[in-house]
């Protein structure tokens, strides 16, 4: 699995866990200019300004992607309870001061926002890689 990635201008910097990443392409979808997956170094902080990105970026769904300038991260922080909401027939859309542990009880990094697998056929669970679409997953609400 590949490590994550850093893109840098200026005092920006963008940074990308594929690991986490459940592809739901928010981010191509709503800055293409920045966020272009056709490119080598699919993202480009130059194209936009820091606003910008720093918004788009802090609707990703599985925090997979972090906004910083300067010395401090700009991503959301964590809320004061934690929300579970159900994707449309995808992932759990967990925010706020998260503590993912394993069977064993061994903690497993994640931010304040994450995306878990709930059909099963995510190559990286317990995270949601957007292999529910390929299954056919469907919600039952």
């Amino acid at each position: 699995m590949k490590a994550r990635q850093t893109y840098q201008a200026g005092d920006t910097t963008v940074t990308y866990d594929p690991k986490i990443c459940t592809h739901a392409a928010v981010c191509v979808k709503s800055l293409p200019a920045v966020f272009d997956v056709s490119r080598r170094k699919w993202i480009d902080p130059a194209a936009a300004p820091p606003e910008e990105i720093a918004q788009v970026v802090s609707r990703c769904p599985s925090g997979a992607l972090q906004f910083l300038r300067g010395q401090e991260e700009q991503g959301e922080s964590p809320a004061a309870r934690v929300r579970v909401q159900l994707g449309s027939d995808g992932p759990l859309l967990v925010t706020g001061p998260i503590e993912l542990v394993d069977e064993e009880g061994t903690a497993i990094p994640c931010g304040a926002k994450t995306a878990l697998c709930r059909c099963g056929a995510s190559s990286n669970r317990p995270f949601c890689d957007g292999s529910h679409k390929k299954a056919g997953f469907k919600s039952a609400r």
